[in-house]
């Protein structure tokens, strides 16, 4: 008989029973039950971890049978699997915060906490594909929106978590599989994440595992992923590289791709409310976010007040010219690229290597650069806010719209002329436009509406929903179900 003297042991023991049949080992009953009992456990764990995958074909094929499943459970049930995600989540926020902010050094845990509790409490579930009827003299059109099949996500590193949370309910609710293809400087992150939304679906009664991904993050990977002739959709959020690739892969595509978005403000605003918000926006989540205020446009007669305002509210000002173009070079690699190691920063750190130190008050570096300023024209990911000034709204605005890049991202305006506020809507044609608030307020976090973590510009959809995932069917039913008119 066989003496198991530890836990340890008597893991080994199973798993080695696992690959070698007992076959001499004169067990006892009690010993055998507990034995196929751990077995099967570790069996039925072996398969629910089955959502990392080393082949790119496996993986599709996973999500292929999952979205054969899902797309045969009801809206009520699917709603009940994304009720369970949102809390699940919910209890695992912080985990998830910090386990974020430790593999990418990106950011803020407040801020990641903010965007997460976004993300499950405003991303919409399956009330978002309703269908439209139309009915009249010739019958009835139903038009549904259905699902495209088996989806592919391209996750940033700037939010491993919360774009593949939103993107999961996304796709959960208008029905698809999906396969997501992690940042290759934040897999792990984003492993977590679809681990806890798969436990989430279990334990509401869905599939084993209906959210899969690769253990290898690579950008072959991902370009094998974007190319496989299973996958039907793409959802690529990251730089203008990825979401390219995405848009020559032939396939459906919908590209979500940096941005770079200005803030006016003109003489009519109200300044210390302006100064608040520009600087909260700016520095959430030390200026990953593509949506985030990155160059400030101000009318020179009022400035020097806003500047002030901004110092107040945790803003460090630069003057010298020296020290400006310092700063410049440190975040700016020689051949004019961003300097990585400086991306999602406190505003301290960068501060520090210019041999300046502050508190912990101060949340992001402002100074005033000519228009032409690179750290104006380009987006840094960094709590950085370069301010020019202009001379008239027209003139301000049409440095906006230059700066803006036709990125067709995002814009900030603070004014209460409705005129400029027109012109300016007008012009910068862009996806998000916030007037007089902070830049997250277009994505709902203290504005209206709901929330996206792919914010699709390039491509037009604009803030991605379920919807966005589905793909339209008309069914028409000639000459009845009509009940409005009849035939004479």
């Amino acid at each position: 008989m066989t003496t198991i003297r530890s836990d340890n042991e008597y893991v080994r023991h199973i798993l080695l029973s696992l690959a070698t049949p007992i076959v001499k080992e004169d067990f006892t009953q009690p010993q055998k039950n507990l034995l196929n009992d751990q077995a099967d456990a570790f069996k039925n764990q072996k398969e629910k971890d089955t959502y990392l995958f080393d082949d790119v074909d496996n993986a599709v094929a996973a999500a292929t049978k999952a979205h054969e499943k899902v797309v045969r459970y009801t809206l009520a049930n699917r709603k009940k699997m994304i009720d369970a995600i949102r809390e699940k989540i919910r209890k695992n926020i912080s985990h998830l915060a910090q386990f974020e902010l430790n593999e990418t050094g990106y950011g803020r845990y407040e801020d990641k906490c903010a965007k997460i509790l976004l993300v499950i409490d405003k991303t919409p579930g399956v009330e978002d594909i309703q269908p439209e009827v139309y009915t009249g003299d010739g019958g009835l059109t139903l038009i549904e929106k259905r699902a495209y099949g088996v989806g592919c996500c391209i996750l940033p590193s700037t939010g491993p978590s919360s774009t593949a949370i939103h993107n999961g309910i996304c796709m959960l609710a208008a029905g698809n599989g999906v396969v997501f293809s992690p940042h290759p400087g934040a897999p792990k992150t984003t492993y977590e994440a679809i681990k806890l939304m798969n436990e989430a679906v279990r334990e509401a009664g869905g599939p084993e595992n209906i959210f899969f991904t690769l253990k290898n993050a690579t950008i072959e990977k991902a370009n094998e992923l974007m190319h496989h002739p299973q996958i039907d959709i793409l959802v690529a959020t990251g730089g203008p590289g990825v979401v390219k690739a995405a848009l020559s892969s032939g396939k459906k595509a919908i590209g979500a791709g940096p941005g770079n978005p200005p803030v006016l403000i003109d003489e009519t605003a109200d300044i210390p409310k302006a100064a608040k918000d520009i600087i909260a926006g700016n520095s959430f989540e030390n200026g990953i976010q593509c949506n985030g205020e990155k160059e400030c446009f101000v009318i020179n007669g009022i400035a020097d007040l806003l500047i002030s305002e901004m110092q107040r509210n945790g803003a460090y000002l630069i003057q010298d010219p020296d020290t400006i173009q310092q700063l410049t070079n440190l975040v700016t690699t020689s051949d004019g690229g961003v300097n990585h190691k400086y991306i999602g920063k406190n505003a301290q750190v960068i501060l520090a290597d210019l041999g300046i130190g502050v508190g912990e008050k101060i949340k992001t570096i402002i100074y005033e650069v000519p228009f032409q300023h690179i750290t104006v024209m380009e987006e840094y990911l960094m709590p950085l806010l370069p301010i020019v000034r202009v001379s008239n709204v027209n003139e301000g605005i049409q440095k906006a719209v230059q700066a803006e890049g036709k990125r067709r991202h995002s814009a900030v305006l603070h004014s209460r002329d409705v005129h400029t506020i027109t012109e300016y809507a007008k012009a910068i044609q862009t996806t998000i436009l916030v007037k007089n608030g902070p830049s997250f307020s277009g994505v709902g976090y203290g504005g209206e509406g709901y929330s996206t973590m792919t914010i699709a510009g390039p491509t037009g959809e604009g803030l991605t929903r379920p919807k966005s995932f589905t793909r339209e069917t008309r069914c028409s039913l000639v000459g009845e179900f009509n009940v409005r008119s009849g035939n004479l």
